[in-house]
């Protein structure tokens, strides 16, 4: 009892200390909060003056040192901190590791293009823009590659799942997005099954894409042997506030002889079932390989896996061709890692490459001027120019960007297309009748300089002609927008377009 009465007795003394500080801070607050107002004000101000230079000094583009110096300086109390948060231009840190890792691999990576030169699965440039590519690239082009389309969840997930099945050695798994739901759990739970049965599982999420996701969704598969770790950009001191840079890859490799990669993420949402027609209807594409194009694919991901783990695993690096096609593909890996935009330089060169076509699908489409100039010029050159976007996206900010880009296009006679049937989130491109590209990549700032992204490039006409059969009927589902679309809105909807587009390259 007499323990009871002293513990109340403490919390009663502790209490009324607590009080008599809280007291003191309020008089010293009414003393001088106009002091204290006054100097915040001055700070927020001088950190917004400072932050601005680094902002002009360091942004990839005027639009972006524009849009942050105005921020910086006319709102600092908020643009300050989400300048230190999401104003990151340069992601050195990866640079530097990516440079260890390969360091680290350089005997099997001089095997490995030693195999693909001896076995002739590698062809150089035929021309300037090839070698342009491949510059951006890092990667050779290979030769001896199958690749197939995949539509949709539905037809995406049962291949995966299939690949996971079959997978004798090990399962490389990364993803932007992974859910708790019903599908996830589905898909953890056969990684589980395999890694018990002894198959190496290297499993990679985006902590910002995967926000949430329980250590209890986790936990089966460590426990039966697999690693399953976030990407992680925030590693390390330096990188405690860079929240704006993004793993946004899709990517699987199996045994080092299949790889998938596309749009999809691990969703509930991307399965379709019961909603044939309505907003969350998402289309979406993916693309399986096979080939020596897989090595390359799995090149890509063991440099995001080094970031985040800081080891090397060990993986079949013995490229073989695939017994069903002989394609020529490239592997193109960006991200904010490279001191060019290959991102948005890839996606130029190939519409300044095009002769008779252009068609592009993306649920994010809100280019720079240098893309908006290349179109423009496309068209003049008489290239058919068609650009498909949703009707409506999971953002605010991105349907009044795409108002704001309707106009912008409108001079330039390019065709857009509203996607009717739901939400399109495939990132395709065909250009003529021989290039077609499929990936993650998108077209707007996020894709282009601040997102880690992957797209596969395919130089075959046979494979172009089913791109082509598929674009085609998504936008048979989809509306030609009027040419006067911008300019019969409302001034408002205009205004708010205006000034979406002008934060384009913050979003």
């Amino acid at each position: 009892m007499t323990g009871w009465l002293l513990r109340i007795k403490n919390w009663r003394g502790m209490r009324h200390r607590c009080y008599r500080l809280w007291q003191r801070d309020v008089i010293f607050w009414r003393r001088h909060r106009k002091a204290i107002i006054s100097w915040t004000v001055i700070l927020f101000h001088v950190l917004g003056i400072f932050s601005s230079i680094r902002a002009v000094m360091q942004s990839r583009t005027p639009q972006g040192a524009i849009a942050w110096a105005v921020s910086l300086n006319t709102f600092p109390y908020v643009a300050v901190p989400a300048f230190w948060v999401f104003g990151s231009f340069e992601f050195e840190d990866y640079l530097t590791a990516r440079s260890q890792a390969r360091e680290k691999s350089r005997t099997v990576e001089k095997e490995l293009r030693q195999r693909l030169s001896d076995e002739d699965l590698v062809t150089a440039p035929t021309d300037e823009w090839e070698q342009v590519m491949l510059q951006l690239a890092g990667l050779p082009f290979t030769i001896g590659n199958s690749a197939e389309l995949l539509q949709n969840g539905g037809e995406t997930y049962d291949s995966l799942l299939k690949g996971i099945d079959d997978a004798q050695d090990y399962v490389l798994f990364q993803f932007y997005i992974i859910r708790d739901d019903e599908i996830g759990r589905k898909f953890r739970d056969a990684l589980v099954k395999k890694a018990a049965a002894g198959v190496r599982v290297y499993a990679m999420y985006d902590e910002i894409g995967s926000m949430g996701l329980p250590a209890s969704f986790k936990a089966p598969l460590v426990k039966a042997g697999g690693q399953f770790i976030p990407f992680n950009t925030t590693q390390g001191f330096g990188n405690r506030l860079r929240l704006n840079f993004r793993n946004h890859r899709k990517v699987m490799v199996v045994d080092g002889k299949q790889a998938w990669v596309g749009g999809i993420n691990i969703g509930d949402e991307y399965l379709n079932v019961g909603k044939p027609s309505s907003d969350v209807y998402v289309r979406d594409t993916h693309i399986k390989m096979s080939g020596p194009i897989v090595q390359m694919v799995q090149a890509t991901f063991i440099e995001d896996w080094y970031w985040a783990a800081r080891n090397l695993p060990k993986l079949n690096w013995d490229p073989e061709p695939s017994t069903s096609g002989s394609m020529k593909m490239l592997c193109l890996p960006t991200g904010p890692s490279t001191t060019l935009d290959t991102c948005a330089l890839y996606y130029l060169t190939a519409i300044n490459k095009a002769r008779h076509r252009v068609w592009i699908s993306t649920p994010y489409f809100v280019p720079d001027e240098q893309i908006v100039s290349a179109i423009a010029l496309a068209v003049l050159r008489g290239v058919d120019v068609r650009i498909m976007i949703p009707q409506k996206t999971d953002s605010h900010l991105i349907n009044a960007s795409h108002l704001g880009i309707v106009g912008e296009m409108e001079p330039t006679g390019a065709k857009i297309y509203s996607y009717q049937k739901g939400f399109i989130h495939q990132k395709v491109m065909l250009v003529d009748d021989r290039y077609s590209f499929v990936g993650t990549a998108n077209f707007d700032n996020r894709s282009f300089r601040l997102n880690f992204e992957i797209t596969m490039l395919a130089d075959n006409e046979a494979f172009a002609k089913k791109t082509e059969e598929m674009l085609k009927d998504d936008f048979s589902h989809a509306v030609l927008l009027p040419k006067k679309k911008y300019e019969e809105s409302s001034f408002v909807q205009r205004l708010m377009a205006r000034t979406a587009l002008l934060l384009s390259p913050v979003q």
